[in-house]
């Protein structure tokens, strides 16, 4: 959905400033995001490197194996649930924490290409792939991700269309002590799901479509059949795993590593540690604002061409320590992201056509993707 025109006048454009957002200690007493007066950064970079390393198009495409490993994803999880059917409960805990929560992750991260068109070049096929991998996760997410992510993408910062920003409420709710961020990972889909909410009242980003109630249809005859015909442990296992893939597990601390700020200047983060093997590269994630026409098996060869732009950002190692640091570090809160007044974005300079990779970006229709 394209943003409307503002009748106001925008901010200056200001190239030689530097973003100035509120230091991490300005955050504390009043509890507000971190405000830049500059756009999102992605774009400049994007279009900066490309002036001087042209070759880094070819790696711009789609990768049609990754539906391969969306229905390795998928089996192999299903199958993990058939067999915790009739396991004992804190068994069926254990191997959601273990075992499960990984392998919903990697659902997310595989749909994630699907919700970018980088699997196949038809658009309905990519969103048949993603509903099938959404299945194992039970609540029917794929068609609303896709919708928020491809906007959180193109106005990154800005509260009213980017819904990768907590909800005032939200994070004024949430606080700065652990047991509030216990609070918010044990219960981030709900969390999530409410956002959705600030866009139907500002009537930004439609919430209801046809792949929407598509997706719901599928997960709601899967979860009959799993009622009817295997026993309630299997669910047990694929709601665990569910909710520990995206909350209180070291998994969880993705949602902080992504863009959380952790070093003032700086409001995208990469993750460079092992769990990128099962992840598909979803750590990679300046390389893939940057360019999110490159597959996720292209984005490290993507830095191994730019080291003198990407080894000097700051990133993560582990995603353990972070969700460690996020947990007990009162000066982390759901606030400490980089916001922006969403005119500061229409500011940018304009991705050229040529380019995009076929299909995958219309700014006019759906955002940035």
């Amino acid at each position: 959905m394209k943003q409307a025109p503002s009748t106001s006048t925008p901010p200056a454009r200001r190239p030689d400033a530097e973003p100035r957002a509120a230091s991490l200690e300005e955050t504390r007493p009043d509890d507000r995001f971190l405000e830049s007066d500059m756009p999102e950064p992605h774009r400049s970079r994007s279009l900066e490197i490309l002036r001087r390393h042209p070759e880094l198009k070819e790696l711009f495409g789609r990768n049609r194996a990754t539906s391969l490993l969306v229905v390795v994803a998928v089996t192999f999880q299903l199958g993990a649930a058939y067999l915790m059917k009739d396991a004992a409960p804190w068994l069926i805990l254990l191997a959601a924490w273990g075992v499960g929560a990984f392998a919903t992750h990697a659902t997310f991260c595989l749909y994630h290409e699907c919700a970018h068109q980088l699997v196949f070049t038809r658009k309905w096929a990519n969103h048949l792939l993603g509903v099938f991998a959404n299945v194992p996760q039970l609540l029917p997410s794929y068609a609303s991700f896709r919708v928020y992510h491809l906007k959180h993408h193109q106005y990154q910062g800005d509260h009213d269309l980017d819904a990768d920003l907590a909800s005032h409420w939200e994070a004024r709710l949430i606080g700065h002590s652990t047991a509030g961020k216990v609070l918010w990972e044990i219960f981030f889909p709900f969390f999530q799901c409410a956002r959705s909410f600030r866009f139907s009242r500002n009537q930004k980003i439609p919430f209801w479509g046809g792949w929407l109630v598509f997706n719901i249809a599928v997960q709601l005859v899967f979860i009959a059949g799993l009622l009817l015909f295997v026993p309630k442990g299997a669910l047990v296992y694929l709601l665990a795993s569910f909710f520990f893939s995206v909350g209180l597990h070291p998994l969880g601390a993705r949602w902080v590593q992504e863009h959380f700020v952790v070093e003032e200047g700086h409001e995208t983060y990469s993750y460079y540690g092992p769990a990128n093997r099962i992840a598909i590269n979803i750590g990679y994630h300046n390389e893939h604002h940057d360019f999110p026409f490159v597959p996720w098996n292209r984005l490290p060869r993507l830095k191994a061409i730019v080291p003198e732009v990407y080894d000097a950002l700051p990133s993560h190692r582990s995603w353990f320590k972070l969700w460690l640091r996020f947990l007990t570090d009162p000066r982390l809160s759901l606030f400490s992201r980089v916001a922006r007044d969403g005119r500061l974005n229409l500011l940018r300079e304009p991705m050229p056509k040529a380019l995009y990779a076929p299909t995958t970006l219309d700014e006019r229709a759906e955002g940035a993707v």
